[in-house]
C-alpha cells in the first residue's frame, strides 16, 4: 500500500514510469474495496446467519421441552458421556436409568445423561424431549444463536478483504512480469551494441 502515498505526488512526476501509476491506482481501487465491500459483505453475511439461526432457534424451543426425570439408579458412565456445554467448564455428566412424563402424556424409562455429582433414587433432574419424549439436545439459545452470526459475519469480511488483497497482488505481479519481458526485449535489441565506437552509448 506504498504506492498509495506516493499516488499524489507521482502524478506530474517525470520520473514517474505509467506502471508506478498502475500500481498505485490498482493498490488504491483494491483499499477502497477492502474497505467498502469487505464491510458489507460481512454484514449481509452476517444479517442473513442471524435470521437463519433466530429461526432455527425458534423451531427448536417450539419442538423442544424441558421435562422433569426423576432417577431410578445410577448407571455405569462412559468417560465418552460428556455434555460439551458442561465439559468446558469440567463437570461430568452422570449416567442414570430414569423416568419421565413426555409432553403428550405417555410415560418413558430409560438411560439418560444426568447433570447430577451424585445421583440418588428419587433424585429429580431437568431433561429435554421432543413431543413424544425421545431426549433430545437443548434448544439452541438466542445468545448463542447471534455470536455464531457475528463470528459468521466477520469472517466473511476478512475472506472478502483477503481475496481483494490476493487479487491486487495477482495483478501487479502480472504488471511486473510484463514489465521485465519487455525490458529483457530492450535489452535483447540494445545488447549487440555495447562498447561499439559510435553506438550512442
Amino acid at each position: 500500500m506504498r504506492a498509495i502515498r506516493g499516488l499524489w505526488r507521482w502524478r506530474h512526476n517525470p520520473l514517474c514510469r505509467a506502471t508506478d501509476l498502475a500500481e498505485a491506482w490498482v493498490a488504491l481501487a483494491a483499499l477502497v474495496l477492502i474497505l467498502s465491500v469487505a464491510p458489507l459483505v460481512g454484514a449481509l453475511l452476517g444479517g442473513a446467519a442471524q435470521d437463519a439461526l433466530q429461526r432455527s432457534v425458534h423451531a427448536q424451543h417450539e419442538s423442544r421441552h424441558q421435562v422433569t426425570a426423576t432417577v431410578v439408579r445410577e448407571l455405569n458412565s462412559s468417560p465418552l458421556d460428556v455434555d460439551p456445554e458442561t465439559a468446558a467448564a469440567g463437570n461430568l455428566r452422570s449416567r442414570v436409568l430414569a423416568d419421565w412424563t413426555a409432553p403428550d402424556g405417555s410415560d418413558h424409562h430409560g438411560p439418560v445423561p444426568a447433570s447430577l455429582d451424585d445421583p440418588r433414587p428419587g433424585d429429580r433432574f431437568a431433561i429435554w424431549t421432543d413431543a413424544h419424549g425421545r431426549t433430545v439436545a437443548r434448544p439452541l439459545d438466542s445468545t448463542t444463536a447471534t455470536t455464531h452470526a457475528v463470528i459468521a459475519g466477520f469472517g466473511a469480511a476478512l475472506v472478502s478483504a483477503g481475496l481483494i488483497e490476493t487479487g491486487r497482488r495477482l495483478i501487479v505481479w502480472r504488471m511486473v512480469r510484463r514489465r521485465y519481458a519487455r525490458w529483457d526485449q530492450e535489452w535483447n535489441r540494445a545488447g549487440p551494441d555495447w562498447g561499439r565506437t559510435g553506438a550512442g552509448s
